[in-house]
């Protein structure tokens, strides 16, 4: 391990070395890609386990099953609904107009945070801790700031905010299951014959849970969607106007 780091980067510094001033910082940007592809690694080993974990205990599908459906869904879920939680990583935590001077220390800070949380989750993985890799994340990225601007560069308000989600989102989690489990228990499992019970149950569940997901994705999408979206309201706004005109 240590002969392949070493390989890699005396092979970024020879590339650097023989382009432009202005190129300076291209290692920097290399190795980040390269970090970035450990981190998701490493996400994709610990993170993605919390999703998938209790359909693979229960038998619902097979772990073969669940890489195939976590490596789909995953990436389209975080391409239609990763929007704003990436832009509150990007610059909601720290105040980046404090780097505007000194973008390579914040080049270099978002390089550490990435690697640090990595590390730490694939060190989680291999102890099979249950890990957030959104905490780790929120976690590198103040303690870099912390080091290179002290309490001035941290957002204490949307750190508040995240915080409290810490602990506002496994209870109001454990109260929606807690409700779902006992209405499907009382008026399902608990019949005499309760298959005709769930197959009828089954649409309302798939009608919730997709009505939740279309919302979330038009509510607070990627910005992309937002152009359709629009394009949409307006369409539909001419044609009222034509019709009461």
């Amino acid at each position: 391990m240590e002969s392949t780091v070493a390989t890699i980067t005396s092979t970024l510094a020879a590339v650097t070395a023989s382009v432009p001033p202005k190129y300076d910082n291209l290692w920097m940007l290399i190795l980040g890609f390269i970090i970035a592809f450990v981190l998701a690694f490493s996400v994709g080993a610990n993170d993605v386990a919390n999703s998938f974990g209790t359909a693979v205990g229960s038998g619902v599908v097979t772990l073969k099953q669940a890489c195939i459906l976590a490596s789909i869904f995953e990436t389209v879920g975080s391409a239609l609904l990763g929007a704003k939680v990436s832009e509150t990583i990007r610059k909601g935590l720290i105040d980046v107009e404090m780097y505007n001077s000194t973008q390579d220390l914040l080049m270099a800070g978002s390089v550490s945070a990435m690697f640090g949380s990595a590390v730490w989750q694939l060190v989680a993985s291999f102890l099979k801790l249950p890990i957030s890799g959104t905490h780790c994340i929120v976690g590198a990225t103040i303690g870099f700031s912390f080091v290179a601007k002290g309490q001035e560069g941290v957002k204490w308000s949307e750190l508040i905010k995240i915080v409290m989600s810490w602990f506002i989102s496994p209870l109001l989690s454990g109260i929606m299951s807690g409700i779902l489990f006992f209405l499907v228990r009382a008026f399902i499992l608990r019949k005499a014959d309760p298959v005709p019970n769930g197959l009828r149950a089954l649409p309302v569940f798939y009608a919730c849970t997709i009505g939740i997901n279309l919302f979330s994705i038009m509510y607070t999408g990627a910005p992309w969607l937002k152009s359709p979206r629009r394009w949409l309201a307006c369409t539909h706004f001419r044609r009222l106007q034509a019709s009461v005109c």
